[in-house]
């Protein structure tokens, strides 16, 4: 079943998370012990991200470095289908602009379709770390826009070269990101939602925040767009805070602020414990007033937060 579908077949809050590939020459049983450890909470569907390869450097001796590219976390087509064999759950693999031409978006629908997994997050994604501005492959895409309108011609059966094939049986059904407190290349609010509302009129289902911590602002985030005629699945994204670093990196990496009741509590704890209790106590309430709001689905990203994550399902599910 499709995520919109599961999203709508409940009248329940959904439960659902993200997780990242294993990285290069590890296994894949750490996934499975993420899912093992939050299958209780009877997730409806499990996203995957990907990762676009990166330049780095090794040292030659003499002073000279070998600039060779990589991926750290390669398989996401691959980790999606076993998933998907072993559990018997929805997948949602990521699709990125970032790293990636048209020619490797069609062999990736391609092999999408050839194992049955037919639901996306369509995503522009991160520039490169050596870049300033986001730089599109030469055979690439610059916006998330432009990838759906791939997809959807994939959908209709017309490939990069303008050549026809019969549409696929089960199509392609997709989400897309949102930024409640707006993107932060994005001049101000309103442009954001903007391109939001083009992502939609192009086809996407349902929008995914990014992470946040301050319901307040999700809350007036969803009546703004719901105002400006968006009346799609608007699924919040929840990551607990659960180490002292996070008071400045989050707030850095995320471009979202952290409500000052927040901050204050967790500049009192004085090791990472402290701060875990802090940060899981302010996630099952920031829950909790989501589900009596009637959110659709609550999307937690468990990189290096499971056990966080475990604590809160347990709370709230």
């Amino acid at each position: 079943m499709k995520v919109i579908d599961l999203i709508k077949s409940t009248d329940k809050t959904a439960f659902s998370f993200e997780i990242l590939p294993p990285l290069k020459g590890t296994s894949i049983e750490k996934v499975y012990q993420t899912i093992n450890t939050l299958q209780e909470f009877n997730p409806q569907y499990i996203n995957i991200t990907t990762h676009r390869s990166e330049y780095v450097y090794k040292e030659l001796g003499n002073g000279l470095f070998q600039r060779n590219r990589i991926r750290r976390r390669p398989g996401t087509v691959a980790i999606a289908a076993a998933i998907q064999n072993k559990y018997n759950i929805t997948v949602v693999p990521h699709m990125l602009c970032s790293g990636f031409s048209k020619e490797d978006t069609e062999y990736m629908l391609l092999d999408l379709q050839f194992l049955g997994i037919t639901d996306l997050l369509v995503l522009r994604g991160d520039k490169a770390k050596h870049e300033r501005n986001f730089i599109p492959e030469p055979s690439g895409h610059s916006h998330a826009l432009e990838l759906e309108q791939q997809i959807n011609d994939f959908n209709n059966g017309i490939f990069i070269d303008g050549s026809s094939a019969q549409p696929p049986q089960n199509r392609f059904s997709y989400g897309v990101a949102c930024y409640p407190e707006k993107h932060e290349e994005s001049p101000n609010l309103e442009q954001d939602i903007y391109w939001l509302k083009k992502k939609i009129e192009a086809g996407a289902e349902y929008a995914v925040t990014q992470l946040f911590y301050d319901n307040q602002k999700y809350f007036a985030y969803v009546e703004r767009l719901r105002k400006d005629g968006i009346n799609i699945p608007i699924i919040p994204g929840i990551k607990p805070l659960s180490k002292l670093s996070q008071l400045t990196v989050i707030p850095k990496t995320f471009n979202v602020d952290l409500p000052q009741d927040l901050a204050r509590e967790v500049m009192k704890c004085r090791t990472d414990e402290e701060a875990h209790a802090v940060g899981t106590e302010w996630c099952i309430n920031q829950c909790r007033e989501l589900i009596a709001h009637g959110v659709p689905s609550i999307h937690f990203y468990t990189a290096n937060a499971v056990d966080s994550v475990k604590e809160v399902a347990k709370a709230i599910f």
